[in-house]
């Protein structure tokens, strides 16, 4: 049987930080545009890329598991 890992509620709402996602902006506008990236910017875009495919993954889990009600004090 497959075992489960449970994503801490945090982790689903986690966001870049502007300032990365401005960078990421910038850098496939450039792409968009025509312009050459060099293979470390090329590098750079397609890792931040990555990483915002895994938080929308982390996010949609955390959004199709059932809601869990914490004991309230």
């Amino acid at each position: 049987m497959p075992e489960i890992i449970e994503i801490p509620v945090e982790l689903t709402h986690f966001k870049l930080p502007e300032a990365v996602e401005e960078r990421l902006q910038f850098l496939l506008d450039r792409q968009d545009t025509g312009e050459t990236l060099t293979q470390a910017e090329q590098r750079e875009a397609e890792g931040l890329v990555e990483l915002v495919e895994f938080l929308s993954m982390l996010h949609l889990r955390g959004c199709s598991r059932p809601q869990v009600s914490q004991p309230s004090n």
